[in-house]
């Protein structure tokens, strides 16, 4: 066998290796988002099966969390999908889908904070709780958290318009954001504003997770009620803090991407995997099977479900 040969069968060989890695990703990325979304399907339709939750605050901002957190999974696995196969498109098309995936990337973490706030108010403020925290007003914070989250989306929209040329538009790429990034200088803009929200909301969880927990020491009567809810707080802050770090993804990414190939498609995915989905299957956890109430109404909806087949 000459050279020649040689070099032939070992690139066979690594293109072999790498179609079985893409089809392992793309069928482990699958799988994870099938489950993730029949969770949150089975809790949205609790919730909706449910009067009660209607007029409690933090039910009402847990099915937005989930509402905005399915059309997310749905979303960036089309544009996972899109990516892995490269499958081009129209950059105009291609610009739609990412600005609606930018727009609910941050609408999960402003929600995070808000229903911070509720426990901060329920545990500190209990006198105030039923005037701050009631369905009207829980409306209008639904309103607030969807502008404030529109605030990335604009700065990043007028950047990309004031950037490229209408023909470019027309034009066939592989769908990503990083293509809707001509210069440097949009790049820092949108990482400034990301880093300034991330910045504040840490912040507000923080003084919350402060004050919580001095109630907590200082209560008598009512310490199951504020341990609980710091560990609510607890583990929305361990959320956010997933939800921050997927946005030093450029960062790492940059540094990487003129290293070796294989390793930068390794980060990549795992990066998909641990900064973009999880933060995101954790809302069940935290409010659908933690919360006693949440948890019998949706154990009494699957005995129906399984009462209605027998």
């Amino acid at each position: 066998m000459n050279i020649t040969d040689t070099f032939h069968n070992m690139t066979n060989s690594q293109f072999g290796q790498n179609i079985m890695w893409m089809q392992s990703k793309v069928i482990i990325v699958q799988v994870l988002v099938v489950i993730f979304l029949c969770i949150n399907l089975l809790l949205i339709v609790t919730f909706f099966k449910n009067e009660c939750f209607y007029t409690t605050a933090r039910y009402i901002l847990f099915a937005v969390t989930l509402l905005s957190d399915s059309f997310l999974f749905l979303v960036s696995d089309l544009l996972f999908i899109l990516s892995i196969f490269q499958i081009t498109m129209q950059v105009f098309l291609c610009s739609v889908i990412c600005i609606s995936v930018l727009l609910y990337l941050i609408v999960t973490p402003v929600t995070l904070t808000a229903m911070t706030l509720e426990r901060y108010v329920a545990i500190c403020l209990p006198l105030r709780h039923a005037e701050l925290c009631s369905t009207r007003s829980t409306v209008h914070v639904i309103l607030i958290i969807h502008g404030l989250s529109s605030v990335p989306f604009a700065v990043f929209l007028f950047t990309v318009f004031a950037s490229a040329s209408l023909d470019f538009y027309y034009q066939y790429r592989t769908c990503s954001v990083k293509i809707l990034i001509v210069y440097k200088w949009q790049d820092h803009v949108w990482s400034a504003v990301f880093q300034f929200y991330f910045l504040i909301m840490s912040l507000i969880i923080m003084l919350c997770y402060v004050k919580i927990m001095k109630v907590a020491r200082t209560a008598s009567g009512d310490d199951k009620i504020s341990s609980k809810g710091l560990r609510t707080v607890t583990l929305h802050a361990f959320q956010l803090l997933l939800c921050l770090i997927q946005f030093w993804y450029p960062l790492i990414t940059s540094i990487l991407i003129y290293t070796n190939f294989t390793d930068f498609q390794h980060v990549r995915f795992f990066c998909y995997i641990m900064f973009n989905l999880t933060p995101r299957c954790l809302s069940p956890l935290i409010y659908g099977l933690r919360d006693e109430m949440f948890l019998t109404a949706l154990k009494k909806f699957l005995s129906c479900g399984l009462c209605d087949r027998q």
